[in-house]
């Protein structure tokens, strides 16, 4: 059955005038948290094997975000190699040759868009190395998720040693693939040592909230209800420059909501300020 690739959003690259690093925010819960758990739905009870299949699809969506942070800190035509094999990546899957005349690629299977993939990159890798060839192997590591799953879990191990860009994403990635597996204290291990890690390149709530759902799983509701209050508090409670209430992330709403489902006298304790009014006088709602 044809099968169409989810087009990634573009998050706004770093400003490469300032030195404040790039945070992966809500894109990585949006299509990260998200996917993980309609994947879930989807293949519950149907073998896990299938479920292998998936998780490297669900790593893969990592992948257009982090790109374009990184991407205009690459030289011109390392920028341009990898611009090439993040294209490759994204391809659609699909048994319907494109129209006549059209330059598109597809790609008949997720496995022959991977070993694509990793070939681009790894050209990356060959010719340029550095920092281009960092991502790039970080690049090929994901998708070898969905080639050779063995293999790409044991290179995002490696890549994931230390404390660059490239170290903690992979942390990131290889915490997820420890999760699919079931292995939730090792999971919870990784994402601890991550939400320690100082200039963190994925939001801390991003992180804890993986975190709280992994102590669901393990029956450890507490810690789980702790996690995600603190989330939605925090976010509940921030104000912008002038003094508003700035609108809580998605990431914390999702907080707020499993936080209603564990523990719904817990998650009352919460206000939201009232949406202000775009016609000025009171909030909406007041």
């Amino acid at each position: 059955m044809a099968r169409k690739q989810r087009r990634l959003e573009q998050v706004a690259a770093a400003d490469p005038s300032t030195n404040v690093k790039p945070r992966y925010e809500d894109a990585f819960q949006n299509k990260i948290g998200h996917k993980i758990e309609e994947v879930g739905k989807q293949f519950e009870g149907k073998g896990r094997m299938i479920m292998y299949g998936v998780a490297g699809l669900v790593v893969l969506i990592l992948l257009g975000t982090i790109f374009y942070q990184w991407n205009r800190r690459a030289n011109g035509a390392a920028q341009a190699s990898l611009g090439k094999a993040i294209e490759i990546s994204q391809a659609r899957v699909t048994d319907v040759a494109p129209p006549a005349g059209s330059t598109e690629k597809t790609y008949k299977t997720e496995k022959e868009r991977a070993d694509a993939s990793i070939a681009a990159f790894q050209e990356v890798v060959d010719k340029f190395g550095g920092a281009a060839g960092e991502k790039a192997k970080y690049f090929i590591a994901v998708n070898r998720l969905t080639s050779d799953r063995a293999a790409g879990i044991l290179e995002l191990e490696g890549l994931s040693k230390g404390s660059s860009e490239t170290a903690k994403l992979a942390k990131f990635a290889y915490a997820q693939t420890k999760v699919e597996d079931g292995k939730f204290d090792e999971a919870a291990t990784l994402y601890g040592e991550l939400v320690a890690m100082p200039d963190s390149v994925i939001a801390k709530d991003t992180i804890n909230f993986q975190l709280a759902k992994i102590y669901e799983k393990q029956g450890k509701k507490a810690e789980a209800v702790d996690i995600l209050y603190k989330i939605a508090k925090t976010a509940s409670e921030a104000k912008d420059a002038d003094g508003k209430a700035i609108p809580m992330t998605e990431t914390a709403r999702d907080a707020k909501d499993k936080l209603t489902q564990l523990d719904p006298e817990k998650a009352k304790e919460i206000k939201e300020a009232p949406p202000e009014n775009p016609f000025g006088g009171a909030p909406i709602g007041m």
